[in-house]
């Protein structure tokens, strides 16, 4: 499917590629307490070792971050993985420098990661395993393109274009989140259905939502179209993302069964709810720590 307008102008700021690393740091210089929570429940991989205790490190090498320079048209994120990144930036950037102000906050870009198997971040060493992320140290995004094939294969999803994007704007909602305080003032220590980790979450989703619903009138670096109108189709396909990675079916898939208590994220359901709701009524609609527990 053709999200992009081919002839569309790509800006070619904000998005790098990373270096190739090898080894990876652990202990003090290790990923922070809040991106740990966030990171091992992306997954359902637990990382918490990493939190605390040492100061050791394996050797290794790092590149500083270069621009994507073969990625300047719609054209090119259609074909290409990387690009379509870019496109989304673009997209993304465009619709927050207008919707972040209304929402009170003080809005700034972020920086889009590309990285293979291992990156440092302002919050420590990471791999590929931990999936995307958001870094509030730093307010940068990192991404290994190669977890979509881990969508595809890990959690039965379809992750055809728009859920790729999907995934990048769930971490530029955890983005919107630090600009706004909201990071500082949750309580990440408690888990749950209704525990301030899953409405982090399912904030983030609807915040994606509310971008999906106004993709089409974002504009280029030219101020040009940048995507074509999106489809039932492809807004069923983020979907399919969404509920892949909830909870429940994570749970169900590795456990074999399912318990709310533990919960991080949240269902299934409750991360197609709340994009939904933020595709349908805009990002002003997602404030999931205004609503009681039997409305999450």
């Amino acid at each position: 499917m053709v999200t992009f307008d081919d002839n569309a102008k790509l800006s070619g700021r904000g998005v790098q590629k990373r270096g190739r690393r090898t080894g990876l740091a652990v202990g003090g210089g290790g990923l922070g307490v809040l991106a740990i929570v966030l990171l091992s429940q992306f997954l359902g991989v637990d990382l918490t070792g990493l939190v605390g205790g040492g100061t050791g490190t394996t050797g290794g090498t790092s590149q500083e971050g270069t621009e994507l320079a073969n990625c300047r048209t719609g054209a090119d994120a259609n074909e290409n993985i990387e690009c379509r990144v870019q496109g989304a930036y673009d997209s993304l950037d465009n619709y927050w420098t207008g919707e972040a102000p209304a929402l009170g906050v003080t809005y700034s870009s972020p920086v889009i990661n590309l990285f293979t198997e291992s990156v440092d971040t302002g919050c420590g060493a990471a791999t590929s395993a931990v999936g995307p992320f958001y870094c509030p140290a730093d307010q940068q995004i990192y991404l290994d393109t190669d977890f979509y094939n881990d969508l595809r294969t890990r959690f039965n999803a379809s992750a055809e274009e728009l859920a790729q994007i999907y995934v990048v704007a769930h971490e530029w909602g955890h983005h919107i989140q630090n600009l706004s305080g909201t990071f500082g003032r949750a309580d990440t220590s408690q888990t749950g259905a209704a525990s301030d980790s899953v409405r982090l979450e399912v904030q983030a989703d609807c915040f994606a939502g509310a971008w999906v619903g106004a993709a089409s009138s974002t504009e280029d670096a030219d101020g040009g179209r940048l995507l074509l109108p999106i489809t039932r189709e492809q807004i069923a396909d983020a979907l399919n993302a969404a509920s892949a990675i909830g909870d429940d079916r994570i749970q169900q898939q590795t456990q074999g069964q399912v318990n709310p208590e533990t919960w991080t994220h949240g269902s299934s359901e409750m991360r197609q709810r709340w994009f939904t709701r933020g595709y349908s009524d805009g990002a002003g609609a997602c404030d999931t720590f205004a609503v009681g527990a039997s409305e999450l």
